[in-house]
């Protein structure tokens, strides 16, 4: 704070300024009325009464002007301090140390910026209040006294016992906020895991599970804000009802201590407008003092975030003859246990050293160490030269990617790649780290999921010892032990320690760690005898020569056994092996990538009236809404409220109003009643007939505001809940393809900002808009009912004010929505950074990111400006036409000298008070159109077009289909999107039930788009799918989704339980649960968890590997134990050892089903039973492994040999 403070007071001290001008001139119009009512009773001239109208328009006049003044400058001191916010959290952001981010979700660091920052914006606006309200209320109790006398601190005495009570109200009220904040914040995060693994939900119908949990949330959140809407309810009535019974009291003491003292209508009536001017401040001030709660919280947030404890710079950058790598005695962690222990390590100038281990050794986080990404417990790192890193490199042949793609390199790239497959993301980011042409690389795994052909590639051209990078100094993390003997040097984790290091020859010769990784390697992934044939000849004249010879034996003998596998459709799987042998084939892994989403542009295979995209692009643009907000958009949020409830609303706000007249009228008729006193003696009885009926008349104003508040909140927290739930349950059921083109912080922000706007800003909009057109419309009429001569004034008048306030109406609603929109690309570029942090970081690019960010808030706050200006520019206007009503209110009642003084007080005094009345109502009615904006942005997701029904009754098929998993493809063709090409193109091919087929094809041939149209996560353009005879597009989609399995490329993983990870609806028992992860070889790490099943599984997964995240999925595949398996390349992403497991689970438990592997690795398909080859979306080749093999021309064959293994 005392930072922010120095940032803004020189801006905060003028505008105070004018702010304590306008409170000290606006005591000067009561003072006047009381002169014009002492006018009318009196035989002045006629000069005088017309002098104190126009000074009291003067003095008004004075007022817009400085408050006016006031509100601007304090308008763009708070788009500063959010500035200096944004900006700070986003900084912070980019150097917040592992162990402090681990306990803020992405959700929480994008709330921070979104509501909290925008809390101060707010809070500056009416900060001036704190001190004052005070200022006003004391100066009122001084002219009340001069007024009143001693009576007046009967009414100072209600006041001050009232200060407890808001006491109270101010400490439930803060400690709701904090909940609710809480609630909130679950609920962001739960919603932006669920937009992060969309994909994941609608391939396992996992929705309806999620929904409810989101829904759980909200209830929570709901009830909180109920609470603290019923507390704001009975804040309103206090604070409503303070004025009356200050003014009721303080009339009542004047009237009983002394039988002297008369109520005038000069007394009155100048009290009266003593007591208005109370009422603003004496009601604001708790609504100040509860958003400075609400604040403080914010405060509390923003602190605690900007005060975590930074990433420690700990890598030093001197240059050493050691090389440009050197470690001494690192130890490292990720915030609890050490992770790394005992590092040394010294990397020569451009060498070529790697790091081998087992899964979980710590290679990953060796690199990170490297980077300054992990918190340093001891040691030292110094590394000099410029460094470029890259998480998993796979490939770095761009151009035929770029072939592929409609508009080459100027293509945009969706949220988090979403347009990519995971090989493309990858090959880019390779070409980025050698773009950046640093002096040290470190290569995170770069082998170990790509094509034999493909690493050979990398290794030969980039990596290795005549590579484009063979002058650099270069750090290679790799499962792979075939590059191994071109290495100049090597380091062998175990166990989060260096166990070896030397060179490939020399761990050899020792025989340790590094010959048990071989040893292992050898037993655990090879499968193929021509391979073991040449480990077994390069390994020939090392020191583990026998020991090699022995473990080559054991796997041979163990290969020749399998042999007698039982064959299926005539060919035996031994046989698919001996193929590969005769045609010289060697294992190795094999690679295919995915097809992307985004298709070619040509006008092929589009349907009649599409659209193409708009070039290069793949995010469609915000809508935004332009002129009126529709009438329909109003209906259907009081529809969400309720009839009964807006017109129970409006009959107590008339009937708060009708009170508050009554109670002027009565206390006119009261001060001019000539039968009060009576030959020098006040008439008690009469007196305080006048005294009950006042304060009768009182409680019936004070009932009818807290009914009006209290039904309103009831149907506002009915509404609140019914649009979050609709709008909630149609996105879960938008297309894929919604989500493909729309980022998440676009989604998100609906689910934040404007649930927001439904759950508090529109609320209040609405009752202030209720309360100020009645009080409009009754001062009209008392006016008029008063001096009739106004009404030739009042129509004119009232035509410029519509007028003016169409025009301003029009102008705010467009600013607004402008800025709404301008909003949501801060928020997802902050998401972005946020979850890519260690790689802006790796490539020194956090200047630029911050410079784009704050681009794009100075773009936010440029939307921003015209519309405050627009509204100052309507304050001066209406303000005038107020000041004008004061001027012939006050001239009228001057010139009209047969007009009592009671009636003079009455229609001046409710004149005074247009100016602000009006002047709110505008501003209610612009912020009851760019608020309602919300309702408009909720009905849009909330009625966009769903994909097919989830559940049809009438067509559920029996619970035991499918029975054998027999599928049939029937011409079948699919595209992405509307207005792109067909990517699978008539296919017709027939799978039996149990047959295992793998799928391949190079990128874009169309592989995973058949995956997709199986579960119709893309409907079919032409054609149909049956399985067992039944045809797909006529169940519902749930009954679809729930009877196949799939294992996905990307394991997206929820937080929560891991329990609720496997089986999210609890439909199994803990037994099949323990099965499954038995099976899954996850038992004994999910036993050595302190929460075993309940063990929490972080945002992401994070607390988790990769290989434990991919056994995860398929522990929830042996879970469901569908009939169908279909394996998208879900093991791309992982290394060796854990493909391996899968590979020999799926072999085992899904002997009886049919299985469906889109092929990444070679290996895994050459047991299959049959080989789809897809090409350009059309079926090139069907066939046993073995045909395929032996016909020299196929395209199976032809990417064998690509691969360098035929």
């Amino acid at each position: 704070m005392p930072v922010l403070w120095s940032c803004v007071w020189r801006s905060f001290i003028f505008g105070a300024s004018l702010r304590l001008i306008s409170d000290v001139v606006q005591f000067a119009n009561p003072k006047i009325l009381g002169l014009i009512i002492s006018f009318a009773a009196s035989d002045e001239p006629l000069w005088k009464g017309i002098l104190y109208a126009f000074t009291m328009f003067l003095v008004a006049a004075l007022m817009t002007f400085t408050n006016t003044a006031q509100f601007g400058r304090f308008f763009v001191l708070g788009q500063h301090v959010k500035t200096i916010l944004t900006s700070a959290i986003y900084r912070k952001a980019l150097r917040i140390s592992n162990s402090a981010r681990k306990n803020k979700t992405v959700g929480e660091i994008v709330n921070l910026m979104s509501n909290d920052a925008q809390k101060f914006q707010e809070l500056v606006m009416f900060v001036n209040m704190l001190w004052s309200a005070p200022i006003s209320i004391v100066l009122a109790i001084y002219f009340l006294y001069q007024e009143l006398g001693v009576a007046v601190f009967a009414g100072v005495a209600v006041m001050l016992s009232l200060i407890p009570l808001n006491t109270y109200i101010v400490n439930r009220a803060r400690t709701l906020q904090v909940k609710q904040m809480k609630n909130k914040d679950e609920r962001v995060k739960m919603m932006n895991e669920i937009l992060s693994g969309m994909k994941v939900l609608k391939l396992y119908a996992w929705e309806e599970s999620f929904e409810q949990q989101i829904r759980n949330i909200r209830n929570k959140e709901v009830n909180t804000l109920k609470k603290s809407a019923y507390l704001n309810a009975c804040s309103q009535f206090i604070w409503n009802c303070a004025p009356f019974m200050v003014s009721c009291l303080t009339f009542a003491t004047y009237v009983l201590i002394d039988e002297k003292n008369v109520l005038t209508p000069s007394k009155a009536f100048v009290s009266l407008a003593l007591l208005n001017l109370l009422r603003m401040p004496m009601s604001m001030l708790p609504n100040v003092i509860n958003q400075l709660v609400q604040t403080w919280v914010s405060v509390n947030r923003i602190n605690s975030f900007l005060n975590a404890q930074d990433l420690e710079p700990y890598v030093t950058h001197h240059e050493s003859s050691v090389g440009p790598i050197t470690v001494e005695n690192g130890t490292f962690t990720w915030g609890e246990e050490p992770t790394l222990r005992n590092i040394n390590m010294k990397v020569a100038k451009n060498s070529l050293t790697a790091v081998v281990g087992a899964v979980g050794a710590g290679k990953s986080s060796l690199i990170s160490a490297l980077l300054g990404e992990m918190d340093k417990i001891s040691g030292s790192v110094n590394s000099w030269g410029s460094m470029a890193y890259d998480k998993v490199i796979e490939a770095c042949a761009l151009k035929p990617d770029f072939k592929m793609l409609d508009y080459g390199d100027q293509t945009e790239i969706g949220e988090k790649g979403i347009n990519l497959s995971g090989g493309q993301k990858q090959r880019i980011s390779l070409a980025r780290a050698v773009y950046a042409d640093a002096d040290v690389y470190l290569l995170d795994d770069p082998l170990s999921a790509v094509d034999s052909h493909v690493g050979k590639h990398i290794f030969d051209q980039l990596i290795g010892p005549n590579g484009l990078l063979k002058d650099k100094t270069r750090l290679l993390v790799t499962h792979g032990i075939t590059y191994l003997p071109q290495t100049d040097n090597m380091y062998v984790l175990k166990d989060g320690e260096v166990s070896e290091t030397g060179t490939y020859q020399e761990l050899l010769e020792k025989k340790g760690a590094f010959a048990e990784f071989i040893t292992q390697h050898i037993t655990e992934e090879i499968e193929d005898e021509d391979e073991l044939d040449e480990l077994q000849e390069q390994l020939a004249n090392t020191p583990i020569a026998k020991e090699i010879t022995r473990t080559i034996s054991r796997q041979r003998s163990r290969l020749s056994e399998s042999g007698s596998i039982g064959s299926q459709n005539g060919l035996d799987r031994t046989e698919s092996r001996e193929s590969l042998r005769s045609n010289g084939m060697k294992r190795k892994p094999s690679m295919s990538i995915r097809k992307m989403s985004v298709g070619r542009s040509s006008n092929k295979g589009k349907e009649p009236g599409e659209e193409p995209p708009s070039k290069g692009k793949l995010t469609t643009v915000e809508k935004e809404e332009k002129g009126n907000v529709k009438w329909d958009v109003y209906w259907y949020y009081l529809g969400a409220i309720g009839i009964a409830f807006i017109v129970g609303t409006i009959l107590f706000s008339i009937g708060f109003q009708v009170f508050g007249i009554a109670t002027n009228v009565w206390l006119g008729m009261w001060s001019e009643d000539p039968n009060m006193v009576v030959d020098g003696k006040v008439d008690a009885a009469l007196r305080d007939m006048y005294l009950g009926v006042y304060g009768a008349l009182g409680i019936g104003q004070a009932l009818s505001i807290l009914s009006s508040s209290l039904i309103f909140t009831k149907g506002t927290m009915f509404a609140a809940t019914k649009l979050h739930n609709f709008m909630l349950k149609n996105v879960l059921r938008l297309p894929m393809a919604f989500f493909d083109t729309t980022p998440s912080g676009r989604i998100l922000s609906r689910f934040s900002n404007d649930i927001i706007g439904i759950d508090l800003r529109l609320p209040m909009t609405f009752t202030v808009f209720f309360q100020n057109t009645f009080r409009v419309i009754g001062t009209m009429l008392v006016i008029c009912f008063t001096t009739p001569l106004f009404t030739a004034v009042i129509i004119p008048l009232l035509a410029i004010y519509i007028f003016i306030q169409r025009y301003y109406v029009a102008t705010s609603r467009q600013l607004r929505r402008i800025e709404s929109v301008s909003k949501s690309p801060i928020y997802s570029h902050f998401g972005e950074t946020v979850t890519g942090t260690h790689v802006i970081r790796a490539y020194g690019q956090v200047a630029r990111f911050t410079e784009i960010s704050e681009n794009k808030v100075d773009l936010n706050q440029k939307t921003m400006y015209p519309s405050n200006s627009s509204s100052l520019w309507l304050t001066v206007r209406l303000e005038t036409i107020g000041n004008l009503i004061i001027l012939f209110a006050a001239l009228f009642a001057v010139l009209g000298k047969d007009l009592n003084p009671a009636l003079v007080g009455l229609s001046v005094s409710y004149s005074m008070n247009i100016t602000n009345t009006l002047n709110f109502l505008v501003r209610m009615i612009s912020d009851v159109e760019t608020t309602i904006v919300s309702v408009e942005r909720i009905k849009e997701y909330g009625e966009m077009e769903t994909e097919a029904d989830w559940d049809i009754p009438n067509k559920k098929p029996a619970e035991t289909w499918p029975e054998n998993g027999q599928l049939d493809f029937k011409n079948f063709s699919v595209k992405y999107r509307a207005g792109l090409d067909l990517v699978l193109k008539g296919i017709s091919f027939h799978i039996k039930g149990g047959e295992k087929v793998g799928i391949v094809g190079r990128t874009g041939a169309g592989k995973s788009s058949l995956t997709l149209g199986l579960f119709r996560i893309i409907e079919a353009a032409h054609g149909q799918i049956l399985i067992d005879n039944k045809d797909i597009a006529d169940i519902g989609l749930h009954d679809l989704r729930s009877r196949l399995t799939i294992i996905p490329q990307d394991a997206v993983l929820f937080s929560g339980s891991l329990r609720m990870n496997l089986d999210p609806f609890d439909k199994y028992s803990d037994k099949d649960v323990w099965n499954s992860l038995e099976l899954a070889h996850l038992k004994e790490f999910t036993k050595g968890l302190s929460g075993g099943l309940s063990h929490i599984v972080s945002e992401g997964g994070d607390n988790m590997s990769v290989g434990q995240r991919q056994l995860v999925c398929l522990a929830r595949a042996l879970l469901r134990k569908t009939k169908i398996l279909i394996l998208d390349e879900a093991t791309a992403a992982i290394d060796l050892e854990t493909d391996d497991l899968i590979q020999k689970t799926i072999r085992t438990a899904f002997a009886d089903c049919t299985v469906l592997t889109i092929a990444h690795r070679l290996n895994t398909i050459i047991d299959s039973d049959r080989v789809l080859v897809l090409d350009q979306g059309k079926i090139a080749e069907f066939n046993t492994p073995k045909v395929l093999l032996d016909d020299k021309t196929s395209i199976f064959y032809g990417m064998c040999k690509d691969a360098g293994i035929v």
